[in-house]
């Protein structure tokens, strides 16, 4: 397990990392200067370092296609987050708002083409980006159990453009480059300074939020540079809830107590559930590259970052006495009793819950439940009530917590990695490059949920906890190779060749004591842990590695022909190995028409952390809230599990890489002034890593139990497998008000093709210079075969089908006439469906975006914005009153409504 000392030992190493770099270096001075927005413009032929190992390649000659979004265009947007401001630049990138989504609130998972987070290759300066520690047990259907890369932890500001490389990759760069590529280049300028400060918030009045930023750049002497940026954001959270129907009934009936809402969560006083966005704090970020010429074939770089937050979001309300949505369990919920002694009756009447906490059979008794009647059902017996309030050995929740309640759940974020390199010529005028790397980053997120309780401590129980927290830790040793050689081909064949060693790490800390206990009361009835999310139990760390190795080869054949190769060679410790390969080209028809095209075969293995992590969460079912657990199959619990399921007949699951085939194939033409490509592309994965279809846990019990078994809860069912030797208890703590469970496993198939279209138009307009852009994408993915040892279910079939609008689009227009800069931007998102959560046919919508910056003086800039100029809302849910959430959570442009922002740059 990891203590303090080792994460202020992990920050110590960063820092001393880079201030010796700096100091080894020569004295540093900065260079004030007119800012003329040089390190952020592109250059004319907007040269490229994704997809190629070429020195001089353009996205306009790439055989693959490649965007290029400036580091100044891509902050033209409300958010101050990297992912959102994906979102409106690339139109097949998706990422929701996370309300109650679990850890997924922390870490948003992010979709490329439809695809798992995991699945999309993340690299800051050409070089892999380390995941983060957040699985997404609850990832909408399409992100369920990706362990994806933690992209918020980037700020804008350090950005010089973004790459994104929209084709599969893994032959280049190794697993998970299946839906495409996502490379972030850092700025280079060796002087200048800026710094920036934007506030904003929604029309609504809420969701208030800051972000102050600085960027500087600093020579080192005449042979190198620093440049280091600075950020410090906040985020309210927002509240888009209903008043739930549950509630409204108790209310209705005379249950008073649900009334004081401030009882129920202490967060907001207007309705009993928090569901909206979620709070971001003190979510600081800090980067750094550096590059200095040592001599004139050896240079050294070193590129780095540290980044927090704490994220804070919301759970579902637990109900005290009943109504639509029933009792919660396993905390309120008791058996049928008789309404007059509330003993238990099979045909009797619902209860509230009552514990004997000196323990069953000893010392005095007391009643099963306070039973429910009068109006509407769900008033408790006074006399009843009274009577277990006075006796010291009988207890109910209804006692101390009489209104209900609802859990906050987040946690405190940190990320940092450091990377050192040294590249140059072998000897110079050889024409044999190389570069080799070290890297190492890590994420870990600490858990806290607050304003809960540990039922089975029964009055013991404190309402705050700390369930624990995970980490990813990952190494990376990098050698590669370049060289161009005169084959008597059109240009040199450029050879390129390496090879890396990675490691990966996952860590598991236990949370406190009482997150996780299994007190007096569990064996009556009442849930153990910290309801909401259970705490670890255990600490426990899991690893892999893996080495590669690879070749890629690239020339211009003919003046109007290039072709590109690569094969890749990578082995892992846990799931074997896999040979990878890739062919593309570009022909250029005339100098105006081109066309390109690529095939290829990649592969995605399973984290660390997927094989092995053990989880348990609450999830809405058909409107009804339900514990469900996730198992490593390694684990005595998992392997209980993988029994049952064998039974069936269809084999035992197993975890694998998946594996992947991409076809691409596309047009690039010039037009009255404009420029279009249009790219076509069609991915077929196979065994898809995944969580599979939920299982009844109860069932799995029985089976163990042998014929004739028939417990009546998960908790009967372990106390009577405990105490017969089948089970231990132990090993299966937490899982007592566990409904289903699931484990990952190598599931099913899909195939996702689409279209991307991209076009750009310079032209003069009204005295001032204007650019119009235009992106947009159609994507489907279908499900060609669910899996028959761990299938999905029907409804993850639906959200990997029709979660995500099939059509996005942006329109955008700028204009630039003298001081004034003027920003335009139309999003469309087409339908889709959640239903899941009982939304179908969710219409499309049209969001605009404007923008208004004026040059004060040659040193200030001042920007007004507004996104979703119009207020636009995705269609509220028809069952809301159901749980409270009155839009989709999946809203691929979120629920907020209209924002607007005020911003002040300062550049020198």
């Amino acid at each position: 397990m990891l203590n303090e000392n080792t994460i202020t030992t992990k920050k110590s190493a960063i820092y001393a990392a880079c201030a010796l770099a700096l100091a080894s270096m020569s004295p540093i001075y900065v260079n004030a200067q007119e800012e003329d927005g040089a390190e952020d413009q592109e250059t004319p032929e907007n040269i490229i370092v994704t997809g190629t190992r070429m020195t001089n390649r353009s996205a306009a000659d790439s055989p693959v296609p490649v965007d290029v979004i400036s580091g100044e265009e891509f902050r033209q947007n409300a958010s101050a987050d990297v992912q959102d401001m994906l979102r409106t630049s690339v139109p097949s990138f998706d990422i929701n708002t996370q309300p109650i989504s679990d850890a997924a609130t922390i870490v948003r998972p992010a979709n490329l083409r439809g695809l798992s987070p995991d699945n999309v290759l993340v690299l800051v300066n050409g070089k892999r980006r380390h995941r983060g520690s957040i699985i997404s047990f609850l990832g909408g259907g399409i992100s369920d159990g990706a362990q994806g890369v933690d992209i918020s932890a980037i700020p804008s500001m350090a950005l010089k453009q973004v790459e994104v490389l929209r084709d599969g990759a893994s032959s280049q760069y190794g697993s998970d480059a299946i839906a495409g590529v996502l490379n972030f280049i850092l700025r280079d300028n060796a002087e200048g300074l800026e710094f920036q400060a934007r506030y904003g918030s929604t029309y609504e009045g809420d969701g208030d939020n800051y972000v102050v930023s600085a960027n500087a750049g600093f020579a080192l002497g005449n042979e190198g540079f620093v440049n280091i940026t600075a950020e410090i954001r906040e985020v309210d959270g927002t509240i888009r809830s209903v008043v739930r129907d549950d509630v409204a009934f108790q209310i209705e009936n005379g249950y008073t107590p649900v009334a004081d809402f401030e009882l129920i969560n202490s967060y907001t006083s207007e309705v009993p559930q928090y569901w909206g966005q979620p709070d971001v704090e003190d979510d600081i970020k800090l980067f750094i590259n550096s590059e200095y010429e040592i001599n004139e074939s050896v240079e050294a770089y070193l590129f780095g970052n540290y980044a927090e937050r704490m994220v804070t979001g919301g759970f579902f309300y637990r109900n005290v006495v009943g109504g639509p949505s029933g009792q919660r369990g396993g905390v309120y919920r008791g058996p049928l009793v008789d309404p007059a002694t509330g003993f238990e009756d099979p045909n009797g009447v619902a209860s509230v819950l009552v514990g004997d906490l000196d323990g069953l059979g000893v010392g005095g008794s007391c009643i099963a439940g306070i039973p429910l009647g009068g109006q509407g059902g769900v008033n408790p017996d006074a006399t009843l009530l009274a009577q277990v309030a006075a006796d010291p050995n009988c207890f109910s929740f209804i006692e101390t917590i009489p209104s209900g309640f609802v859990p906050r759940f987040g946690g405190e974020n940190e990320d940092m990695s450091i990377t050192v390199g040294i590249r140059g010529d072998l000897n110079i005028g050889t024409g044999l490059f190389y570069d080799f790397s070290a890297q190492q980053g890590s994420n870990r997120t600490d858990f806290f949920i607050r304003n809960t309780i540990n039922a089975s401590l029964g009055p013991d129980s404190p309402r705050d906890f700390v369930p624990g927290g995970q980490e990813q830790t990952e190494t990376l040793f990098n050698l590669n190779f370049v060289y161009a050689t005169d084959v008597g081909l059109y240009s040199d064949l450029n050879i390129a060749f390496g090879a890396e060693y990675r490691e990966e790490e996952f860590d598991l800390f236990a949370g406190d004591a009482a997150s996780f206990a299994l007190g007096p009361l569990a064996s009556q009835g009442f849930a153990s842990s910290s309801n909401g999310f259970g705490g670890f139990p255990n600490s426990t760390s899991a690893s892999q590695d893996s080495q590669a190795v690879y070749i890629d080869l690239e020339a211009d054949i003919t003046e109007s022909l290039t072709l590109q190769a690569a094969v890749r060679g990578e082995d892992f410790s846990e799931f074997g190995s896999t040979t990878d390969y890739k062919i593309a080209g570009i022909f250029h028809v005339t100098d105006e028409v081109r066309i390109r095209g690529a095939y290829s075969t990649g592969f995605h293995a399973p984290t660390a952390g997927q094989a092995n992590i053990t989880n348990v969460t609450t999830q809405n079912i058909n409107g009804t809230l339900v514990d469900q657990g996730t198992l490593p199959l390694s684990s005595v619990a998992g392997q209980l599990a993988a029994d049952f399921v064998a039974s069936a007949g269809n084999g035992r699951p197993e975890l694998g890489p998946e594996e992947a085939v991409n076809f691409s194939f596309g047009i690039g033409f010039e037009v009255a002034g404009s420029s279009w490509t249009i790219d076509y592309y069609n991915i077929e994965l196979t065994d898809r890593v995944a969580l599979g279809a939920n299982v009844d846990f109860l069932s799995a019990l029985n089976f163990a139990g042998g014929p004739g078994s028939d417990f009546a809860t998960v908790s009967e069912g372990l106390t009577i497998l405990d105490a017969q030797g089948i089970v231990n208890r132990q090993d299966f703590i937490g899982l007592d008000d566990l409904s289903q469970f699931r484990f990952f496993s190598n599931s099913f198939d899909t195939t996702t093709q689409g279209l991307d279209i991209v076009g750009n138009l310079d032209f003069d307009f009204m005295g001032g210079e204007s650019r119009l852009t235009i992106a947009a994408n159609y994507n489907e993915t279908e499900v060609d075969d669910v899996g028959t040892v761990n299938p999905i279910s029907d409804g993850r079939v639906r959200a990997i089908e029709d979660l995500l609008p099939n059509t996005r689009a942006n329109v955008s227009w700028s204009h630039t006439d003298g001081p004034f800069r003027t920003l335009l931007r139309a999003n469309y998102y087409g339908g889709w469906d959640d239903t899941g959560n009982g939304v179908d046919d969710i219409s499309a919508e049209v969001l605009i975006d404007a923008e208004l910056a004026y040059q004060y003086s040659e040193h200030l800039e001042l920007v007004v914005g507004v996104d979703n100029l119009f207020d636009t809302y995705p269609d509220e849910n028809p069952s809301a009153g159901s749980l409270g959430q009155l839009y989709s959570e999946a809203s691929p442009f979120g629920f907020n409504g209209g924002m607007w922002y005020l911003q002040a740059r300062v550049s020198y």
